[in-house]
């Protein structure tokens, strides 16, 4: 019997107009009140490998960021009701946005199904309804990946490729939209401020066919990192989402990959340096070291991830997405992993290959 293979056709991405990783930075070093552990919060941040983050949150009067007077975050933390209105406002758009340029790159006519995947908002009707009434698709089956975290975008073309090999003739909608900018929190501990102020704002958009053309999505692998479930944690609280990543994390990610049993999970029989293209979630600097570290990989074998990790910072689930995009448009031939992590502490992700 013969299998159908699920691609990745193309992928289109956006993110919002208004760059705030300066202006975040300098309001965290505010946050701090002694002068030895602000010093120890810039320098760490400077060594962070991230230029570039970008929010949907309107620009403070006279244009400025979100923090300073006038802005969002100008008056003490707002309510999570007051960041979920935020929400419903501005991912729908910022996800059409990528939808749009994906239609840049190839036609997305006859789309049959449509998954969705964000993890920094609930609205109702969701997401992925607006999507579907905006672009006509009246009658599309919708699957919605919510709350996940940073690995859901492995779940939500994991789900693509299933439909597509047991419906061949399916035109799969893959879309993750996450407003990670809207979940600032108060805080005067440096490695609290540091971890949050990893993350960004941005949207990405694939379409997954059994059509031969792009990136071929082979073998998808999970697994749970044993008593870790306390390490990745994402609540909703009265005032956002609260994360808590522990700096344990990268230790205990770089301890896993050293067991033949996982590296056998993520790569079959290939040895991890054979394998010719790495897509590795851009969680932070440190997780993207534990990574290359773990797996014995060489120098500028996360090249791709880092410079994602550089000029959007972590987007959550659109990131692996946006890692991806990049990889496409290099055209480069060979086999890859795309590998993400998440609460739990989880680690899913696939195999792929260079279609055709």
């Amino acid at each position: 019997m013969t299998q159908t293979n699920a691609c990745i056709n193309a992928i289109g991405c956006a993110v919002p107009k208004q760059d705030v990783h300066l202006s975040f930075i300098q309001w965290a070093a505010r946050q701090l009140k002694d002068d030895r552990a602000r010093q120890l919060f810039t320098r760490m941040a400077d060594r962070s490998g991230i230029d570039h983050r970008w929010s949907v949150l309107p620009a403070a009067p006279g244009g400025g960021s979100p923090v300073d007077p006038g802005g969002f975050y100008a008056d003490g933390m707002p309510s999570t009701a007051q960041r979920m209105q935020l929400y419903g406002e501005y991912a729908p758009p910022l996800a059409l946005r990528a939808i749009k340029a994906l239609r840049n790159k190839v036609g997305v006519e006859g789309v049959t199904h449509l998954v969705v995947a964000s993890c920094t908002g609930f609205i109702a009707p969701g997401v992925d309804q607006i999507i579907a009434a905006t672009l006509g698709l009246a009658d599309v089956e919708r699957t919605l990946v919510g709350f996940m975290g940073c690995y859901a975008a492995v779940a939500a073309l994991r789900t693509a490729r299933h439909i597509v090999r047991s419906e061949p003739d399916a035109r799969v909608l893959v879309v993750t939209v996450e407003l990670s900018s809207l979940h600032l929190q108060p805080e005067q501990q440096v490695d609290r401020l540091l971890m949050m102020l990893q993350f960004g704002d941005g949207a990405a958009a694939a379409l997954v066919t059994a059509e031969q053309q792009g990136i071929s999505l082979g073998q998808s692998f999970a697994l749970t990192l044993p008593n870790s479930a306390e390490l990745i944690q994402w609540h909703v609280g009265d005032s956002g989402f609260l994360m808590h990543l522990s700096g344990e994390v990268p230790g205990r990610i770089q301890s896993a990959l050293k067991d033949p049993d996982i590296r056998r999970l993520l790569c079959g029989p290939v040895e991890p340096a054979k394998i010719d293209h790495w897509a590795v979630h851009a969680g932070g600097r440190s997780i993207l070291d534990a990574v290359e570290h773990g797996l014995d990989l060489d120098e500028g074998a996360l090249s791709a991830s880092r410079s994602i990790l550089a000029r959007h910072g972590n987007m959550s689930s659109a990131t692996l997405m946006f890692i991806l995009a990049d990889m496409l448009d290099d055209q480069r031939a060979g086999n890859g992993v795309a590998l993400a992590f998440g609460p739990g502490v989880a680690a899913e992700g696939f195999r792929f290959a260079r279609a055709g």
